[in-house]
């Protein structure tokens, strides 16, 4: 009973202030291009996360320093192609962006690397990522494209042209960190998706053109010999918010505001999805740090959410966030429909299967297909039966969408692997806590 919550009651009215963890994302990137540099690289407000953890700790078996305090994180690198140990096995654990992002700097490592990882990651596919960083020199052994894999680097990288067309940013940014270290001029058509990775190396001033497209992004990368220290105060991660924003927006009589939330526009699909619901956020007090966009977010309860035919092109923005979309469509006057998502089945878990079943279970009716999904919302749906949510491969989206949906629309909710949320956002329950959530 340890790891299950039991939820009876909604949420009472609320109106709070908060601020959410530190992005899980930056803070990932900004350990692996820290590690990078031969100097001491200081991060604040970094996640506190198992999946931060399994980076740092993979990190110092490569042999990088680090020092992690209740203020802040500390890294000494190594440099480009600076990595020491030798025939190491790192665990990514739950960390798919770990795991890829890795691969893009161990391409150029002379010994031998293995990468495992849990139950959950040991599912997904590896190569998106391989298949490009093949083409650099670097040799892969797998399980069939998927973990566990070693990596045998290259002593003379080449430097490539590839086409990406997923929109996946872990797919760009193990490219454009292969390219960190590679002499000549490396070339990514990419499907547009988040840009942090981008941002980091133009703060960095590594040699980078890109070209706007409207469907994609030209990135031009030119190999260098060192990068310098990367000082950076991490911003609160909207995908974290995410799941408050929504708490507030189908509860009764609650307003909230979230402060410093990166609003990177290639992570802000969901605030699109939400104008295009009728559903209004206020965004206050912009500011610019290093590139990335961050705001204080001021949200209130809302009604007559409006159904949406989602616009394709917010897939990519907004992909973490559609199990919490679907809970809105749930609510919506009229029938959502959302395609092109069998991204999200290659997720921790198959989140298009477990969005469809979570509604199945609260009473929407859905049709859902390997990558769309049909939503009958019932603006007065209001939820009076037993639920369980189990087996879902402790993925931590899954289990926060449920605490949301129970809280919101009510039951008696039982839902397992409360530990989950530990890989991505530790202090989900207090955070629930602190706004007046009875647990």
């Amino acid at each position: 009973m340890k790891n299950l919550l039991i939820i009876n009651n909604k949420i009472k009215p609320f109106r709070k202030k908060i601020t959410i963890d530190g992005d899980k994302s930056i803070s990932i990137r900004w350990a692996l291009l820290a590690s990078q540099s031969k100097s001491v690289s200081v991060a604040k407000n970094i996640l506190r996360s198992e999946d931060v953890f399994s980076t740092l700790n993979c990190l110092k078996k490569l042999g990088i320093k680090f020092k992690l305090t209740k203020k802040f994180c500390e890294i000494k690198g190594l440099g480009l192609n600076g990595f020491k140990s030798k025939n190491v096995t790192l665990n990514a654990g739950n960390s798919g962006t770990f795991g890829r992002l890795i691969c893009g700097l161990l391409t150029h490592t002379k010994f031998k690397t293995k990468i495992i990882g849990d139950t959950s990651l040991s599912k997904r596919d590896f190569t998106r990522v391989i298949d490009p960083l093949k083409k650099f020199g670097a040799n892969f052994h797998t399980n069939k494209g998927k973990l566990p894999i070693t990596i045998i680097g290259t002593t003379k990288p080449k430097p490539i042209n590839y086409i990406e067309t997923r929109g996946s940013a872990q797919v760009k940014s193990s490219i454009m960190l292969a390219a960190l270290n590679t002499k000549g001029t490396t070339i990514i058509k990419a499907k547009k998706s988040r840009n942090h990775t981008e941002l980091f190396f133009k703060y960095l001033n590594i040699p980078m053109k890109i070209t706007r497209k409207k469907k994609y992004d030209l990135i031009k990368i030119n190999g260098l010999k060192k990068i310098k220290k990367l000082n950076y105060k991490i911003p609160s991660d909207i995908s974290s918010s995410a799941f408050f924003i929504v708490l507030t927006i189908l509860s009764n009589n609650s307003k909230l505001i979230i402060k410093n939330v990166n609003i990177n526009p290639s992570r802000t699909g969901i605030l699109k999805i939400f104008n295009l619901m009728n559903i209004k956020i206020k965004i206050q007090n912009i500011k610019n740090y290093k590139g990335e966009k961050i705001a204080d977010l001021f949200v209130k309860s809302q009604q007559n959410i409006k159904p949406i035919n989602c616009p394709v092109k917010l897939n990519s923005s907004s992909i973490d966030e559609f199990l919490l979309i679907f809970l809105l469509a749930a609510k919506a006057n009229g029938v959502s429909y959302f395609k092109n998502l069998s991204e999200l089945n290659e997720k921790e878990s198959p989140r298009l299967v477990w969005g469809s079943k979570i509604l199945s279970l609260m009473g929407i009716r859905n049709i859902v297909t390997n990558k769309s999904i049909k939503i009958y919302g019932n603006p007065q749906l209001k939820i009076k039966k037993k639920i369980t949510i189990k087996n879902f491969l402790k993925d931590h989206r899954v289990f926060m969408t449920s605490v949301i949906a129970a809280l919101t629309f009510g039951g008696e909710w039982k839902i397992s692997d409360k530990d989950s949320i530990n890989t991505s956002f530790p202090s989900f329950i207090n955070k629930l806590k602190e706004i007046g959530v009875k647990i």
